[in-house]
């Protein structure tokens, strides 16, 4: 494989991805259900390769309009940029006391976290009682929910090596065919969602019809908006800012796979040696990514640099930068190269685990959140329903729409709750965990460990957090009231 054939095939996805922003621009249709030129992008490649137009006679081969190279480069970057999407989350960010970040956003905390426990209890229990003997299907399948909806399709498409190397390979394809339904339908019921919440007063700031711009639909900004894409922390005469944030990010990742290797050598020292009732090692760590080491990288390197001053060089918005253009190309070859035969195969599987991941996150938005929100438990619930069903953009796509001007501290509560929620859940240290745990223990060991963590997030949320929620409410309510009774 030669390094011209790489990059053309690069070269590729970049147009690929062109032409999707393209389609998002000049279709109707694609803008209103808030496509991403990704999804887009990804889709077009998939039609015209090896899993459509390479099954049809013509002029092309087995591989439609692409080559062998093309798809084994397409096949092994998610792998990689999925590290520099987790490396990414926090460089820049002002990191608070836990304590702190549990105090401004509690209520945003216990929902993100029964909505990601709760993935992996649905997802469990309809693997032991529904898939595995009905179905055939593998065990692991219970955590396909969770990997894929509220990780997406970079922890879907990074977790391939490991659900290859544990006998689990559609299990891969399964995941960023439910990342896909996801994200589409995380907008479009999201949209709904809103729409009925403005219809019946549940929203407090938007009033009307839930509607973004024509720019916006399209997304563009208008030529009036003016947005940085990050700060110069540096001058380009000394080195570019855009290559020291990408060292920056390298140096994360490169902890982040120092940290795994240390626990791998630990593990192989220790209880590793211990052998299960089938002959398999008793080993965790042998297949967990590198990936949610590299977000732990990434915090030690941010703690670091504000250690010794220098965390002012780092700019957050620079590394969102860096994260979704590795997260845009993710998707593209993710999506490119799946497998329609797996999903073919494991349809029935596929569509119980779509209706059931969805159905549970809108049940829990609509029955959990108002009970734990006081006000505003619109505005800051509907951006934890996004990101359950896709990924943060998603979430944050949403509340911007039932938000526009940031008045409700939904932003604010969402992003504290972040800092303490992606380390564990949407393709951090429990996603990551998942898949081998099953493999060892089978399913009901983390099926209950996940129902414990559900059913505390909630009780901790309704009985220590709900009712200081619940004496704003009031309270504003008291006020709105003598505003219009004086």
């Amino acid at each position: 494989m030669s390094p011209q054939a790489i990059g053309f095939a690069l070269l590729i996805l970049g147009v690929a991805l062109l032409i999707g922003k393209m389609v998002r621009v000049k279709v109707g249709w694609v803008q209103s259900l808030f496509l991403p030129s990704s999804i887009i992008a990804g889709l077009l490649l998939l039609l015209l390769g090896p899993q459509v137009l390479g099954r049809f006679d013509g002029p092309w081969g087995e591989n439609g309009l692409f080559n062998d190279t093309m798809i084994t480069v397409w096949r092994s970057l998610p792998g990689l940029l999925i590290s520099v999407i987790f490396a990414t989350m926090f460089l820049g960010q002002e990191l608070p006391s836990p304590k702190r970040a549990v105090k401004l956003a509690g209520p945003q905390l216990s929902l993100g976290v029964a909505l990601g426990s709760g993935q992996y209890v649905v997802g469990l229990l309809l693997a032991a009682l529904v898939l595995v003997p009905f179905f055939a299907a593998s065990p692991m399948t219970g955590a396909l929910i969770e990997i894929a909806f509220e990780g997406g399709h970079g922890t879907a498409a990074g977790m391939r090596g490991v659900m290859e190397d544990l006998g689990f390979g559609d299990g891969a394809d399964l995941a960023v065919g439910l990342a896909t339904v996801g994200i589409v339908g995380g907008v479009v019921i999201g949209i709904a969602l809103i729409n009925w919440g403005v219809r019946t007063g549940k929203t407090e700031i938007l009033k009307g019809n839930a509607k973004m711009s024509i720019a916006e639909q399209k997304g563009l900004f208008r030529e009036d908006e003016h947005y940085s894409a990050g700060t110069m922390t540096s001058r380009p005469a000394s080195v570019e800012p855009l290559s020291l944030h990408m060292a920056v990010m390298s140096l994360a990742i490169l902890v982040g796979w120092l940290i795994l290797e240390g626990l791998r050598w630990i593990e192989q020292q220790t209880y590793a040696s211990v052998m299960l009732d089938d002959n398999t090692p008793l080993e965790i760590f042998a297949y967990v990514p590198l990936f949610p080491m590299a977000l732990l990288g990434g915090v030690i390197v941010q703690m670091g640099a504000k250690a010794v001053g220098a965390d002012h060089l780092i700019d957050h918005q620079m590394m969102l930068r860096i994260q979704g253009w590795a997260l845009d190309f993710l998707i593209v070859a993710a999506i490119a190269t799946l497998s329609l035969q797996a999903v073919g195969d494991n349809l029935g599987i596929f569509l119980i685990l779509s209706v059931a991941g969805i159905a549970f996150n809108v049940m829990i938005f609509l029955w959990l959140t108002p009970r734990l929100i006081g006000r505003y438990w619109f505005e800051r619930g509907i951006g934890d329903f996004g990101q359950s069903m896709g990924v943060t953009a998603t979430g944050l796509i949403l509340m911007r729409v039932v938000d526009p001007k940031g008045e409700s501290p939904a932003f604010e509560a969402f992003g504290y709750k972040q800092l303490v929620f992606e380390p564990f859940f949407g393709g951090a240290l429990i996603t990551a965990l998942a898949i081998p745990v099953i493999y060892l223990t089978g399913v009901w060991p983390l099926f209950f460990v996940m129902l414990t963590v559900f059913v505390a997030s909630i009780v901790i949320g309704l009985v220590f957090l709900r009712p200081r929620e619940m004496r704003e409410r009031e309270e504003h309510t008291r006020q709105m009231q003598q505003i219009q009774n004086p």
